[in-house]
């Protein structure tokens, strides 16, 4: 049964709906912080505001990469905003999210598109995002990420 712990009975397992709702919204904003089409400015800085200040970045492959929020978010604004990448979105295409207490995890995979250099851009990969419930609602703690090769 997704979203529940294995041991516990039907009568013990938590109602995850709302938090599992909470989590849907938080992920849609965080890629949604990413979209730049029709010549709107994609809000990466949104990103600080989803993340903890001294979240955690890490990317696997192509090269392993360990990032800080402000190491993230960085680069991001700059191609998103200089028009090297234009049209850009960023959406799930299929999401696994698991509550228990205050913590949560979402496997998830993606995909993305849009105009790189003038050149159709696209891929997709597996993301992990952990989440913590903080006295201001859920916020994301780490996220991590592959791209497809």
């Amino acid at each position: 049964m997704p979203n529940s712990h294995p041991d516990a009975t039907p009568s013990t397992i938590p109602d995850t709906a709302p938090d599992i709702a909470a989590l849907d919204a938080l992920t849609a904003d965080f890629f949604g912080a990413f979209d730049n089409r029709g010549g709107k400015p994609a809000d990466v800085a949104r990103v600080r505001r989803l993340m903890l200040p001294k979240g955690v970045v890490v990317v696997t492959r192509p090269e392993f990469t360990v990032l800080s929020v402000d190491e993230f978010v960085g680069p991001r604004e700059k191609l998103l905003s200089e028009g090297r990448l234009v049209e850009f979105s960023e959406r799930e295409t299929t999401a696994r999210t698991e509550v228990v207490g205050d913590l949560a995890t979402r496997f998830l995979e993606y995909r993305k598109s849009g105009l790189l250099d003038g050149a159709p851009y696209e891929g997709g990969g597996t993301k992990t995002i952990q989440y913590v419930r903080t006295p201001d609602g859920w916020r994301i703690s780490a996220f991590a990420w592959f791209d497809e090769a």
